[in-house]
């Protein structure tokens, strides 16, 4: 259990997060989202321990286990894929040591009546339980499941980890924080480097994971699948919806609406209210009528709209030159670097205005393929052929490479512009969110997704009918993603694209060509088919979770029975018990709030408004009261 108690953080004038309240339950599953630099890294961050609030507290259950997958973080280079992986059962080799040691003390010592044979006794029966729940089955046996299910082929297992990308580094990293079996789970955009066939493996093990996570991702289908609670960070405020992403949106959009509505009809109400005591406040006979509404008005609680960021890309790509019918076609093709070939025998046929996807387990090739395609490098054998008139733009997964960090937002535009686009380049980087001081910023301090939205901004520069995008919504939050999908849903050119997004490419691509072990397969009829194709032929063993294993009454012993009736006091279950009553009291006050937030959006008459509005006041009072004494009972 973790409860963030009316935290903020600021930096001189600048407020990321005012006043927050959050209480994460245990084994709740929490996506938390918002726009890029809303906060979401830096609130783990805070729960962590990493980042001290300026106001505000953190408390969190004692010995609370939290595995913390982090975007960016140093990778070992001496191990191999399974030494490092194996690294994550340290805690149990551990249990073990202590185990031999405290069956040793126990076979020399013959004081069976003392306390401290007692107490030994009892912390043999705990790791033994501890060591149970860790070791369902042999920690090799548990690693290469997890290890085979995050992508690894058991060839693999052996190769130093200083070959590995970091994308593969940080699979290893997930690897050992699963293999360790915390009680809760934070992980910053988990997905950025796995493939399809990892994706889905992971959202089986999240659905079954008996603890509780929160999970940042731009993966809305990946959230819908995993989560059951969004949170939002907005404009340094929280929004908590018990519901998973998608369903969050349609709430969130009929609460604002419902909000709105409430507040313009309290406001007329309000008008009217002070326009009466204005007219008659000087008239004796009405002084009574006056007066109560002056206290009616200084007692009412004002309805609040809550502030929006509606800052959003405006993505709108040139009309595509036309070009010839085929824009690319090989033949029995042999692709790869130097003599490493990746694939071979690709037959492939890419026409005019498809929009066709590459999948498949990271490194078989996709992003290879791609540099083939852009002719950034040589093709090994086979045949490629380009078509008439190809004008091609390329979007690179590894923007850190490909930006010059030395130069400004705005000369780095500046310098990839024609004649014609050198007067709007103000008016392009303000559509893609760098507006006053942003386009002075060098490249080198913008953020990930900073850097994709410049390395967009730079493709509508020029017309092109071919657009090759390498993993472009890495590091992009949701509402840009869709933007971005939008627009090229309308662009007309030739599309191929790169990504394990599947509910970005879902409705965007009718073609996909599949990497997998050295050949390219064709599928028709868009990502769904890929993923069903897939379902299919996904690996027969599929990790999951260890249960905790159920004890046998007649086996367990005295000293442990004594202490788990100790710790299951009176006290505690009552305390238990009163949280749950008002955590079912708060939310039944939620639900009365938003159904007269709901009747305020209509028109009604002054008095049904005040009457309300009254009601409102009083059922907020209530709802905080009952909120203080949870946070006093649960912190």
């Amino acid at each position: 259990m973790i409860t963030v108690n009316d935290l903020s953080l600021s930096w001189g004038a600048f407020t990321l997060l005012d006043h927050i309240n959050i209480h994460i339950s245990d084994n709740e599953k929490i996506g938390l989202v918002g726009k890029n630099g809303a906060g979401k890294s830096t609130l783990l961050k805070l729960i962590l321990g990493e980042v001290s609030p300026t106001s505000g507290t953190i408390t969190k259950t004692k010995g609370e286990r939290i595995g913390y997958l982090p975007q960016q973080m140093s990778h070992a280079k001496d191990k191999t894929v399974m030494e490092e992986t194996m690294k994550a059962f340290d805690a149990l080799f551990s249990l073990h040591d202590r185990m031999d040691e405290i069956t040793a003390q126990l076979s020399e010592r013959t004081d069976y009546q003392s306390n401290a044979y007692s107490n030994l006794i009892v912390e043999l029966n705990n790791i033994q339980d501890r060591i149970s729940i860790m070791e369902s089955e042999p920690p090799m046996s548990q690693a290469e499941k997890v290890l085979t299910g995050l992508g690894f082929k058991p060839s693999e297992f052996e190769r130093p980890t200083r070959e590995l990308s970091q994308g593969w580094n940080m699979r290893i990293e997930l690897a050992k924080i699963l293999l360790s079996k915390p009680d809760c789970l934070l992980l910053d955009e988990p997905t950025n480097h796995l493939d399809s066939e990892s994706i889905q493996w992971f959202e089986d093990y999240l659905k079954t994971f008996r603890g509780s996570v929160l999970l940042i991702s731009h993966d809305r289908k990946f959230l819908d699948s995993t989560t059951s609670r969004t949170i939002e960070i907005m404009l340094s405020k929280i929004h908590d919806y018990k519901v998973p992403y998608s369903k969050y949106k349609i709430l969130r959009a009929e609460r604002m609406e419902q909000q709105r509505s409430a507040y313009e009809n309290q406001q007329r109400m309000i008008e009217k209210t002070e326009e009466f005591i204005e007219r008659f406040r000087y008239k004796a006979t009405k002084s009574n009528q006056v007066q109560s509404r002056i206290k009616a008005l200084d007692k009412l609680e004002r309805i609040e709209v809550d502030l929006e960021d509606k800052a959003a890309l405006t993505v709108k790509f040139p009309p595509a030159p036309r070009s010839g019918q085929v824009v690319f076609k090989s033949e029995d093709l042999s692709i790869g670097y130097g003599s490493k070939v990746v694939a071979s025998k690709i037959n492939m046929t890419i026409e005019r205005g498809e929009k066709v996807a590459f999948v498949g387990r990271n490194g078989e090739g996709k992003t290879t393929m791609m540099k083939v395609l852009i002719k950034e490098l040589e093709y090994l054998g086979g045949k490629a052929e380009f078509g008439f008139n190809v004008a091609l733009g390329y979007y690179a997964q590894n923007q850190e490479d490909i930006l010059d960090k030395n130069e400004t937002v705005y000369s780095t535009l500046e310098n990839a512009a024609p004649g014609e686009y050198r007067q709007r380049l103000r008016d392009i980087l303000g559509a893609f969110l760098f507006k006053g001081e942003d386009v002075d910023k060098k490249v080198a301090v913008l953020s990930g997704g900073e850097r994709a939205r410049l390395a967009m901004a730079k493709l509508i520069l020029k017309p092109y009918n071919l657009l090759a995008l390498d993993e472009p919504t890495n590091h992009m939050d949701i509402q840009s993603k869709e933007i971005l999908k939008q627009a090229l849903q309308k662009y007309d050119g030739t599309l191929v694209i790169v990504s394990h997004d599947r509910d970005f490419l879902n409705g965007l691509v009718d073609k996909a060509y599949e990497f997998r072990d050295g050949r390219v397969k064709e599928h028709l009829g868009g990502i769904e088919a890929y993923l069903e194709h897939l379902r299919k032929d996904l690996l027969a063993v599929s990790p999951k979770p260890p249960q905790e294993k159920k004890e046998d009454p007649k086996k367990a012993a005295p000293a442990k029975d004594s202490q788990i009736a100790r710790a299951e006091s009176k006290e505690e279950r009552r305390k238990r018990k009163d949280v749950e009553k008002l955590e079912n009291e708060i939310a039944q006050l939620d639900n009365q709030i938003g159904e007269i937030e709901l009747q305020l959006s209509s028109p009604k008459s002054e008095q049904q408004v005040a009457e309300l509005s009254a009601k409102y006041s009083q059922l907020r009072q209530e709802r905080d009261a009952k909120l203080d004494r949870w946070m006093e009972i649960a912190g």
